[in-house]
């Protein structure tokens, strides 16, 4: 079982999801006592929260570099970001060290395009939902067609994720808000929803909505387990 590298801490409401997850799907594959062989480097978020909304990416990417060199230098055979918006950094990180990195859109897309669908609504920070970094990936190597919330839209779902989301609030009058985001997209031709930020699922499930639902966090998780026990490579 090769060991998981696991960025994490982007919040820690999600990164103990992926923990979660990971452990409950090595332990599905494996049966008996398996567990996950893993590290996880958790940084503070709310310094990268910060650097985030002043713009300061480059800060953030050399900590991002940083957290997977010394999960690297701890002995992971892989590396894992436990969040989608900092993916923006996906190929500094990746090139920073020696091993591989399983990208968080690319595990998605590949379920998307396994069920056929072209058109997907995309949720997330506005910088996620903004930015190609992410949709450009998803149009370019999976030539899937990635809608979004219009401007007020994007700043009520930007909004809620940091205001609440990553702090750990659920709240209803915001999951309704999500559901009627997504309904307009759904009007506006979306087959399916991503829910492109690892702390939406906290609110958001398959059950609350009509259309397929795209969870990155368990299915970028799950897709570190098949890794992680498998003889494949990137």
């Amino acid at each position: 079982m090769k060991t998981i590298g696991l960025i994490g801490g982007m919040s820690w409401e999600s990164s103990l999801l992926y923990y979660q997850i990971i452990n409950q799907g090595v332990k599905e594959k494996l049966g008996g006592h398996h567990s996950a062989k893993s590290l996880m480097y958790s940084v503070d978020f709310h310094e990268i929260k910060t650097l985030q909304h002043e713009g300061k990416w480059d800060e953030a990417t050399n900590i991002m570099m940083e957290s997977a060199q010394k999960l690297e230098a701890g002995g992971a055979d892989f590396i894992v970001i436990c969040t989608n918006t900092m993916h923006k950094m996906a190929k500094e990180v990746e090139e920073s060290v020696s091993i591989p990195l399983l990208h968080i859109a690319d595990a998605t897309a590949r379920e998307i395009v396994k069920c056929g669908i072209k058109t997907v609504a995309l949720l997330g920070t506005a910088f996620t939902m903004e930015q190609a970094f992410y949709k450009g990936r998803l149009t370019e190597k999976f030539g899937l067609n990635v809608i979004v919330p219009g401007e007020a839209d994007r700043k009520i779902v930007h909004d809620i994720i940091y205001e609440e989301l990553c702090l750990g609030i659920m709240n209803e009058n915001s999951k309704q808000s999500y559901l009627a985001i997504i309904d307009l997209l759904v009007q506006d031709g979306a087959e399916a929803v991503i829910l492109g930020c690892t702390e939406i699922t906290l609110l958001i499930s398959q059950s609350d909505c009509k259309v397929p639902v795209f969870d990155t966090t368990k299915i970028h998780a799950e897709y570190a387990v098949d890794f992680a026990i498998s003889n494949k490579c990137i």
